[in-house]
């Protein structure tokens, strides 16, 4: 009985840790690009700085992502 209860509590975490750990990269990714569409827009000469900065942060702010599912993963296999 109770080791169902530790099964359905483990899932639920597993799964409120990388759907609140995905929430704030996928605001953040987005707001990178919609700030990046408009630095192009103002001023499309700097294209190229414009864009490796971009893809530099979007790289950062992703692996805030791939924690969360490192943490689901480990609280559904050793949790």
């Amino acid at each position: 009985m109770i080791e169902g209860n530790i099964e359905v509590i483990k899932t639920i975490a597993a799964g409120l840790a990388i759907g609140l750990g995905a929430l704030g990269p996928g605001l953040g990714i987005g707001l990178l690009a919609a700030k990046a569409m408009e630095s192009l827009g103002r001023n499309p000469e700097a294209a190229r700085p414009i864009q490796l900065n971009m893809i530099i942060a979007i790289a950062f702010t992703e692996a805030i992502a791939i924690y969360a599912l490192v943490v689901a993963v480990i609280i559904i296999f050793l949790g």
